[in-house]
């Protein structure tokens, strides 16, 4: 029995030192650099790639990698993946209409950020509140993602009916003026967004790992990305988005994140601790605390 148990933590111990093998692999051939990412979070994802190609060990993907000829996109996808809809949360978008539209009322010109923005939905959102709103032609919403390819699909901005569906449902919740249909066009089994709306959306590849600031925002929504960090990366994130939030700027977090183990912690203000927005440096006066 101790024989056994003892090949077992030995299998664990060589498993992981071929995770951060692999981990240090990807860095140095592509830089991408998951070594601070969630470590859980990181294996699953990469066992669950292991699995698509093929590849019994961490080994045989580093192999891959450095040696096959399936583009590195492919593998970027299953680490990167992430579920989004148009007004998912609906509440969130709600809130944002509720607490923070007003103050974005008083900027001369406005520029939102969603990082991790993914296939593009969150981004749209934001577009079609702003539009509603009356504050598009001041606006300017900056899209950006790690992983290109998904931000070629996000600029298509192409749905199928049944994410329409669910679409509409979201955007009625959320607290639209109008009708979703007023946004989009359709066609070939699908709908599409209108071009004029996706033109006040700015996509771009960006790395938060390693990429720095590269304008002031009044608002920036990072949703359902820090989960994936570790406690380090999340606080270099968090940093960034101080530093890129203009005086008294607005910050939206996803519903299983939030500032608690960040050291700028302080310098925020909790609008909303159910919808997580927070204000830099702010004074929260409406008791939604």
């Amino acid at each position: 029995m101790d024989f056994e148990n003892s090949f077992e933590e030995q299998r664990a111990q060589d498993s992981e030192f071929e995770l951060d093998l692999l981990i240090q692999t990807i860095f140095h051939r592509y830089q991408y650099d998951f070594s601070g990412y969630s470590r859980a979070s990181l294996k699953r994802r990469l066992i669950r790639a292991c699995e698509i190609r093929g590849c019994a060990s961490f080994s045989q993907l580093q192999h891959t990698i450095l040696h096959d000829t399936p583009p590195f996109d492919s593998l970027l996808d299953i680490i990167t993946v992430r579920v989004s809809d148009l007004f998912r949360d609906p509440h969130y978008f709600k809130a944002f209409r509720e607490l923070v539209v007003p103050q974005l009322r008083t900027y001369p010109s406005i520029n939102l950020w969603v990082a991790g923005c993914a296939t593009g939905e969150e981004a749209i959102s934001l577009a079609i509140i702003l539009r509603e709103e009356g504050l598009e032609s001041r606006s300017t919403v900056y899209a950006t993602d790690i992983n290109a390819n998904v931000l070629k699909q996000a600029k298509r901005g192409v749905y199928t009916f049944e994410q329409i569906k669910n679409f509409s449902e979201n955007y009625l919740a959320a607290g639209g003026t109008h009708s979703l249909s007023d946004y989009y066009t359709t066609g070939y089994n699908a709908a599409k967004m209108n071009r004029d709306l996706l033109d006040r959306i700015v996509f771009s590849e960006h790395n938060l790992v390693s990429d720095g600031s590269f304008a002031e925002m009044q608002f920036i929504s990072c949703r359902n990305v820090l989960i994936y960090f570790g406690v380090e990366l999340q606080a270099r994130a968090i940093a960034l988005f101080e530093e890129s939030l203009c005086r008294r700027g607005f910050l939206g977090l996803g519903s299983k994140e939030s500032l608690q183990r960040v050291p700028q912690n302080q310098r925020f203000v909790c609008l909303d601790q159910t919808q997580k927005l927070y204000q830099k440096g702010g004074v929260v006066d409406h008791g939604r605390v």
